[in-house]
């Protein structure tokens, strides 16, 4: 077993992308079918963060990650991606049928990572 905690950490906030794949999934492609944005963001926190809208709070869902729905064009309006990276972030975003993109926030820093969204082929999902 590892003992890091930052790959404890990671683990959970896989556990828990996992536990709601499909709501997230079905967010991505609403924010892009609703013409909002190409670029789907996922804020994943356990402290008060102000971006985006909350859409699973940790403590009324029992996980460990709260997570808000926000887009690429809210993030560099606030600074957080620089304008400058955008053409870079556009080209290292993966497919958002596929994967949650997360901006992962945490005491030690904020980093992107792209977790891919459980399949249930039984459960007749269509891609």
């Amino acid at each position: 077993m590892n003992n890091d905690p930052f790959e404890k950490e990671l683990e959970s906030l896989k556990a828990d992308v996992t536990h709601f794949s499909a709501q997230l999934k079905e967010v991505a492609a609403d924010v892009i079918a609703e013409g909002f944005s190409k670029f789907p963001v996922f804020v994943a926190h356990q402290h008060e963060v102000k971006l985006g809208e909350v859409i699973f709070d940790r403590e009324l869902y029992n996980c460990t990650w709260t997570f808000n729905a926000t887009v690429l064009e809210e993030l560099i309006e606030k600074k957080v991606v620089h304008e400058y990276k955008r053409e870079t972030f556009e080209k290292a975003f993966k497919d958002p049928r596929k994967y949650a993109c997360i901006f992962w926030v945490t005491l030690d820093g904020a980093s992107f990572v792209f977790i891919p969204y459980r399949t249930k082929k039984h459960e007749g999902e269509v891609s």
